[in-house]
């Protein structure tokens, strides 16, 4: 592949800022933290426990194949760890440590909170930040009962991409989340949601440029 132009930053911005929702949060009966790629979930979750937007998170996540060689353990394990040491207290933390794909971690979560006893009204899901729009779309689905928004570590596109042991792999995933967006609600996985034309537009030229590794394939 060539190596990463201005235009293929710019497009991959437009992604990210349509994926990160910015949504407001507020005091919630019980938070998801989705598993993925980025230890900065438990940090988010750690911080937002702190300012008492909830009293219980459940991990979830399995391992998988993006994420093996970071978190060998699974996702959820990771991650609960990582908070743990961020100062949640274990009485705070659930696990659920099969869920393979989004749909399964709300779907599992939720059965969690249920075995639990936890009464859910409200639920805020932490993923990171280009994840948001799928999660929502697709906890809006699987849970429809609950009143959802979503969070993440707040950071900018430049910083997290920065951050990146690999800034083509973190395009590329977010180039895979969008097409998900576009492409899950006629499957019946997540609600339909509006795609600008610049959205797909960014998403057109990512993908002839070659960062398309986490695309569905049929």
């Amino acid at each position: 592949m060539t190596p990463i132009t201005d235009a293929d930053r710019d497009a991959a911005r437009t992604l990210w800022d349509y994926n990160v929702l910015n949504q407001r949060t507020h005091p919630v009966s019980a938070a998801v933290a989705l598993g993925g790629c980025d230890i900065g979930v438990a940090t988010a979750v750690a911080e937002l426990y702190r300012a008492h937007l909830f009293p219980t998170v459940v991990f979830t996540g399995a391992v998988t194949e993006a994420t093996l060689g970071r978190f060998p353990r699974g996702e959820a394990v990771h991650f609960r760890e990582a908070a743990l040491a961020l100062g949640v207290p274990d009485e705070a933390i659930l696990l659920e440590p099969r869920a393979t794909n989004t749909g399964q971690n709300i779907r599992f979560a939720r059965q969690v909170l249920e075995d639990a006893g936890s009464r859910v009204d409200s639920v805020l899901l932490v993923c990171m930040p280009y994840m948001q729009r799928r999660a929502y779309a697709t906890c809006r689905r699987q849970w429809p009962e609950v009143e959802v928004c979503c969070a993440s570590q707040k950071v900018s596109f430049d910083e997290y991409a920065k951050a990146q042991d690999d800034e083509v792999e973190f395009i590329a995933m977010m180039v895979g989340d969008t097409q998900r967006v576009m492409e899950y609600p006629s499957q019946g996985f997540a609600i339909e949601q509006e795609v600008p034309d610049r959205v797909r537009e960014a998403f057109e030229w990512l993908c002839k440029r070659g960062y398309d590794a986490w695309l569905l394939r049929d």
